[in-house]
């Protein structure tokens, strides 16, 4: 039985239900075995009040921008998988849009990298100033899916010619389960979806540790069978 969703006002914490399944590649570990998380293992930063569900995976509802930030810390090479579904079921939220993802986050204006180390409300924007690579599918309303390194610079997100992608194909289809890989590797840096490689960057000063989260804004998503390993 789906257990009774909770609503979540920042700057509350996470509210979990249930537990998720992960399989582990943080700093210092690289056991490939299950590992259990909860609640406290991620950290929300959202505009507006929204609904976060744990249980055999993720689901999300948020009327604004949303973050949901793994709290442990990645060191490539690493490999993210995982399976998303855009909700359309006529939910206040149901609009199937942005299945995004920030990896290898790190923060260079505070000591040690930490993206925790201040606030942020969840606004996009307010992520400007990390150094990370960025996925985005079926953002803007559905209408593109881009790929980004960020900079660290307010303002300015670079976008490459080849990475802005506006056919159908890379878009999202409502209510139809669709996997994700984020790799990391060394300079390699790529994006899979479905078994098919729709970005890679050979990145000659590669992130090479930092943080994960899920992002979206205005939407309704569920995630289920997040792994996180080497490529």
């Amino acid at each position: 039985m789906r257990q009774p969703r909770r609503s979540l006002a920042p700057p509350c914490g996470v509210v979990a239900v249930g537990c998720l399944l992960l399989s582990g590649c943080a700093a210092g570990s690289m056991d490939p075995r299950p590992l259990s998380a909860n609640a406290s293992q991620w950290k929300i930063e959202a505009e507006q009040a929204a609904f976060v569900t744990f249980g055999a995976g993720i689901d999300i509802e948020t009327p604004a921008g949303l973050s949901l930030w793994y709290t442990r810390e990645l060191r490539g090479p690493v490999a993210i998988t995982f399976e998303a579904l855009a909700v359309s079921e006529g939910g206040a939220d149901d609009s199937v849009s942005d299945l995004n993802a920030f990896w290898m986050a790190r923060d260079p204006g505070v000591r040690g990298g930490s993206i925790f180390a201040g606030k942020r409300s969840g606004a996009f924007a307010e992520y400007d100033d990390l150094k990370t690579y960025y996925v985005g599918i079926g953002g803007n309303r559905n209408t593109t899916t881009r790929f980004r390194r960020y900079v660290g610079a307010p303002g300015n997100r670079p976008l490459l010619p080849g990475h802005d992608l506006k056919g159908v194909e890379n878009l999202l289809v409502p209510n139809r389960w669709t996997q994700v890989r984020l790799i990391a590797d060394g300079r390699h840096i790529a994006v899979e979806r479905d078994g098919r490689r729709i970005f890679a960057l050979e990145d000659a000063k590669p992130y090479r540790r930092g943080w994960f989260a899920l992002r979206t804004t205005k939407s309704h998503l569920r995630i289920r069978n997040l792994r996180i390993g080497k490529p």
